[in-house]
């Protein structure tokens, strides 16, 4: 992969900016010198620097003056004030990325106060600090196809990245980006389960997380329906049609279907 030249900002050095920085870096894409970083807590800098190589700073000054390309890696309630503080500093040369959750490309361009700016949001989660993020990223008018091209190298590195129409993105913060904490939700429960019935604690996370993960490669290999793959393991009158019985009867999949859609809602909340 050809390394990019233009050094990249990040204003946020938290743990989706952490997440970010190590795949890029891992990825090839970009060198920890080419990255700048903003992070107001000085360990946090100081370990971001050793670990990374990156170079980090106590404001955004250096990263708007020097980085053509910045990620905006802050918590959506102050994402305003950092927008008020930086208006002077940010030009229509930038490209802005936010992965602000719920924050529509609206907001950034009401609080810029000026609709010349290249805008483009974007929901990952994660799995980006093991390269196996899933992004989806939408940008505004203004946002060239050379723009988005490079946006979604950058969450490529990561993991997979989608390119979609931003009114998809509450759905798909409720899905992909709150996702991970479903699923380690349902693996503590497995693992829990495994000592209720017997099995040593290491024992049942060994056999839990291996069970994830080989259910998830099937799928992706086979391209087959979950529905198909589960009734392969399903014999009639057998253990695994047993507990289903229990599952359906509590509402399983009810239950995973609300709490998504309750994300959902609540991200459409945030950027109101």
């Amino acid at each position: 992969m050809t390394k990019i030249t233009t050094k990249l900002g990040f204003i946020g050095g938290g743990q989706m900016g952490e997440a970010l920085i190590r795949g890029i870096i891992q990825s090839g894409l970009y060198a920890g010198g080419d990255i700048l970083v903003t992070e107001p807590n000085e360990s946090r800098r100081t370990y971001l620097q050793d670990t990374y190589q990156v170079q980090a700073f106590d404001s955004g000054a250096t990263i708007w003056s020097s980085c053509a390309t910045v990620i905006l890696a802050v918590k959506p309630q102050v994402m305003g004030s950092l927008l008020a503080d930086a208006r002077k500093l940010i030009t229509s040369q930038h490209l802005i990325i936010s992965i602000a959750a719920g924050l529509p490309i609206s907001f950034y361009e009401e609080h810029l106060n000026d609709q010349q700016y290249r805008i483009v949001r974007v929901m990952p989660n994660t799995p980006a600090l093991i390269l196996e993020s899933a992004s989806a990223l939408s940008g505004n008018s203004h946002v060239t196809s050379a723009d988005m091209d490079l946006a979604k190298s950058l969450f490529d590195a990561v993991g997979k990245a989608i390119v979609m129409d931003e009114r998809y993105l509450d759905a798909v913060t409720g899905l992909s980006g709150s996702g991970p904490a479903y699923v380690f939700s349902f693996i503590e429960g497995m693992i829990d389960a495994g000592v209720k019935v017997g099995l040593a604690r290491p024992v049942a996370e060994a056999l839990a997380l291996q069970t994830v993960l080989g259910s998830v490669k099937l799928m992706l290999e086979t391209g087959k329906h979950p529905a198909v793959l589960r009734d392969m393991v399903t014999s009639p009158g057998g253990t695994t049609i047993a507990a289903q019985h229990v599952m359906e009867r509590a509402g399983f999949k009810g239950i995973i279907m609300d709490a998504i859609e309750a994300a959902t809602n609540r991200s459409a909340e945030l950027g109101k």
